[in-house]
């Protein structure tokens, strides 16, 4: 099968472990402030099965010269343009935190273009009709810092290192903006199928967030919830991955057959929202 045109040079895709032959790929989207690198364990895991595109946003590691996006919708508006090509076969969409809003304006683009996903996984966020505020106004860095530590998800020796914080702190900033500045424009329901992935101490999903889901599709909706809080897939990767794959073996392509669950991994220093 000929390569796609936005080809793994792409600044914008990382294939961790390509799976030229697999009958789906997998769009995995990072939350905020973090990398494809979040997904290198996941690649690693669904490959030879499933082809993990994992998302590079721009303003971070080697895209850091690169402007930040400024909306969440600028940001989906661009990404869609850089999947497209990889949907010559079935596309699915998964995204943590920040990365599940994105991966539903994403969806919803792809339909627009008649290349709908086969499925919308999203993790760590309710429904986008459901969204809300965090903050009144623009936080402080200290108060952000305080939030990033609440969720978890980040080697707390980040923020003991002033380097370190000073260089991630624009990045979370311009990410949490996104989100603080979404605003959610109803429309269609999607043709795919959703699950929605949660941690049952999570502070910024509640149940009803969860159901909600439920309404953004035509298709099947199912939820499943695990022990932690926000990050609870960097504790529990084996079930998380294997989930996943599921799903995947369920809504894919003519060749199916669920990959061993080995686990995911992310990037020490690497996490917030």
């Amino acid at each position: 099968m000929a390569v796609p045109r936005s080809s793994p040079a792409s600044p914008w895709i990382r294939r961790y472990a390509p799976a030229p032959d697999a009958p789906v790929r997998l769009a995995c989207l990072p939350h905020a402030g973090g990398s494809a690198a979040f997904y290198s364990g996941v690649a690693r895991t669904l490959s030879p099965r499933v082809d993990v595109l994992a998302v590079q946003y721009p303003g971070r590691l080697e895209r850091r010269r690169e402007p930040l996006m400024e909306s969440l919708t600028e940001l989906a508006d661009a990404l869609v343009d850089e999947l497209l090509p990889w949907a010559d076969r079935d596309l699915a969409l998964f995204g943590h935190s920040l990365g599940a809003m994105v991966g539903f304006e994403v969806a919803r683009r792809l339909e627009a273009r008649g290349r709908p996903p086969v499925a919308l996984l999203v993790s760590g966020r309710g429904a986008p009709s459901r969204h809300r505020r965090e903050f009144t106004e623009r936080p402080a860095d200290p108060i952000l810092i305080q939030q990033l530590r609440r969720l978890g998800g980040t080697d707390p020796r980040v923020f003991d290192n002033e380097d370190l914080v000073e260089l991630a702190l624009p990045v979370l900033r311009a990410d949490y903006e996104l989100v603080e500045s979404y605003q959610y424009r109803p429309g269609p329901p999607l043709s795919c199928p959703v699950t929605a992935l949660n941690g049952e101490d999570d502070p910024k999903v509640t149940p009803a967030d969860i159901e909600a889901w439920r309404e953004h599709t035509t298709a099947a909706f199912d939820s499943v919830t695990y022990p932690g809080g926000h990050f609870y897939l960097v504790d529990r990767p084996a079930e998380v991955t294997g989930a996943i794959a599921d799903r995947l073996a369920r809504r894919a392509g003519p060749r199916r057959g669920a990959p061993s669950t080995a686990g995911a991994t992310r990037s020490a220093g690497e996490a917030t929202e």
